[in-house]
């Protein structure tokens, strides 16, 4: 597989096959699932799926799984502060990325060496009424040399402001979750 960075991630908390198979190949997948261990079993199986897809596959919050798993990386979410991941030797192709929502959060990923940085939330979220909108998330964006992605809040509907924003891509959950056969 290249090493080229994705643009476009879908978190996901549960594992879906059929769902995950009508995306489009450029779209990776987070595993994101907070609320239970991290089981082997259905990390593998996301594995297997997404390399038959040609599809990166990432594991949030746990770097020595991600490594011992072989995955292509590990999502260091924002309240993940540990410095720690800077000793770790990784092979040239795992990928490190992170998330932040203010200027502190930001420099935290940086030093934790982080290749891609999520911004958010960048609109009105359900969980969270408190947002970035494009003004502020520009003015983060431009506090790093990082690349930047936008989390939180993109749906269709809002899928066009996303050109005002100083982003390399977009992540996402409801809108990736309520959207089959989405095209990049």
């Amino acid at each position: 597989m290249h090493n080229k960075l994705p643009a476009y991630f879908f978190f996901i908390k549960s594992f879906n096959k059929e769902h995950i198979r009508k995306l489009d190949k450029k779209i990776a997948i987070i595993y994101r699932n907070y609320s239970d261990t991290h089981n082997k079993k259905i990390i593998l199986e996301i594995k297997k799926i997404c390399k038959e897809d040609g599809r990166k596959f990432y594991l949030s919050n746990n770097l020595k799984l991600a490594i011992n798993l072989d995955l292509d990386g590990v999502y260091l979410p924002s309240f993940n502060k540990n410095l720690d991941v800077r000793q770790i030797n990784v092979k040239k192709k795992f990928i490190i990325m992170g998330s932040a929502h203010n200027i502190k959060e930001i420099k935290i990923k940086e030093r934790q060496r982080v290749k891609l940085i999520f911004l958010s939330p960048l609109f009105k979220t359900k969980k969270n009424k408190k947002f970035l909108d494009t003004i502020k998330f520009n003015y983060l964006a431009s506090k790093t040399t990082k690349k930047v992605i936008a989390l939180g809040g993109i749906t269709s509907k809002n899928l066009n402001k996303l050109k005002m924003v100083n982003s390399f891509g977009f992540a996402g959950i409801s809108y990736f979750e309520n959207n089959d056969n989405i095209k990049i």
